[in-house]
Formats: C-alpha cells, structure tokens, sequence
C-alpha cells in the first residue's frame, strides 16, 4: 500500500484530497495545526494518521514525518498543501508582520516539508518518491492586493524546479499544480472581500472540488520514470488568459 502525507490536510483542497486518497486504498498521513480536525478524518480509518504540526516549525515537522515513515514504512508522496493567502491590500497596506506570517507558511513552511519528505525519500528502501506543491494559478498572475501569497506562490515555482533538478538522480520526483477558482471556504471568503470593494463584480467562476483531486490523483499515480513539472487546473471562464 502506498503512502501519501498531504500538509493542510484539516480543510479545502487538502482534506479534499486526504479522503479521495483514503477511499482510492492509499495510506494517508494528515497533517495540519487542529488536532481535533484531523482525528475526525481519521476516526476508524486505521490506513488514516492525524499529525498535528505547524509547518513553520521545522522541529514539529520533522517529527511528524517521523512518525508517518514509522507508522507505514515508508513515504511515497508529499502533496505540499498547506498555506494562507493574508490580508488584501496594496503594497503599502500590508503590514510587515502579516507579509512575514505569509512567507512563514506559504515558502518555509513548504520548504520544511519538502525537506523532510525528500530526506526521507533518498534514504529509503526503495529509493525515491515524489513531491507535489499546490502553487496557485497567482504564481503565473496576480489578484489585486494579494503581494504576499502571489510573491511566495511564484517563488513555490522556483522551490518546485530545484527539487526537480535535485531529485532527478535520487528517483525523486517533484511538480507542481497551479489552481485557479475552485470552490472553496478561503477563495469564497476573498470573493465576499472583493464584491464589497465592488457591489457591480460579476461573481467569480469557479470549479468544483473533485475536478482539482483527480488531478492530483493523476500526478500522484504516475511511475517515478515520468513526472507532470507543472499543472494547471482552473474554472473554465475564469479571466486568467487573455487582454483586458
């Protein structure tokens, strides 16, 4: 049975993404700040484990990929899930601190994961796994006022290559997927931010949950002799392409 640790794993797209891994056979290592969040994924699923750490803290997460290599033998994906999109606001509206919490969960937070994952990955017998970051279609275009989570998604994209390039002869692989507009408490609540700046705002489009889980199924589920470097996946009629 293979083994997946997804990060955010309590809400959204990562507990989306932890139960369609549960169901498809694979054992899944949760991850996320709330406990108790976690255990009620995990309640009688004996392939579940609920890892309560904040990816900030690079003690915490290293322990808690101890305890999922201990727990099943071995890791076979990282989906780097977990981040926080901030405040909105033009540059000169963002606090220094809330810049700095974005940059905490969104970059080192993901770094301290894929660090303990990929450590975890060259050791292992058999060698080699695979690494999934969820960027964000705001690491190819920005939102209005979103500096921090559009600089840190672009700097992901970076983060992605290098453990591609590092990984190549490790047989590990690593990509990214890049979503845009699924249907989501965080995207729904910048949604209701953006619509109270303008009333007149067509609402955004948006795509379903499921659609966003296949694909990463589809990455995660690839042989190691073959990697998606990046996705992306998005509402159909959402105005990412195209001039204004």
């Amino acid at each position: 049975m293979r083994t997946i640790v997804v990060t955010g794993a309590s809400g959204g797209i990562g507990r989306a993404v932890a139960l369609r891994f549960l169901d498809i056979g694979w054992n899944v290592a949760l991850l996320a700040r709330r406990r108790s969040l976690l255990d009620e994924i995990a309640a009688g699923r004996p392939a579940a484990l609920a890892l309560a750490a904040d990816v900030t803290d690079a003690a915490a997460v290293e322990a808690a990929f101890d305890a999922a290599a201990e727990r099943f033998g071995r890791i076979d994906v990282l989906f780097n899930n977990a981040g926080i999109f901030g405040p909105i606001g033009a540059v000169d509206q963002i606090e220094p601190d809330d810049w700095r919490r974005v940059v905490e969960v969104n970059l080192t937070g993901m770094f301290l994961c894929a660090r303990a994952a990929f450590g975890r990955m060259r050791r292992q017998s058999p060698r080699g796994g695979r690494i999934i970051n969820n960027g964000s279609v705001s690491a190819q275009v920005p939102r209005p006022g979103s500096a921090g989570y559009t600089a840190t998604k672009h700097a992901v994209t970076g983060l992605t290559k290098a453990l591609a390039l590092d990984g190549r002869d490790l047989d590990i692989a690593a990509g990214q997927i890049d979503i845009g507009n699924v249907r989501t408490d965080m995207l729904e609540a910048v949604a209701a931010r953006l619509r109270a700046e303008n009333p007149d705002a067509p609402p955004p489009a948006m795509m379903e949950m499921a659609d966003v889980v296949e694909a990463v199924v589809y990455m995660a589920g690839l042989p190691l002799s073959a990697n998606v470097l990046q996705m992306t996946v998005m509402a159909t009629k959402m105005p990412l392409v195209g001039r204004g």
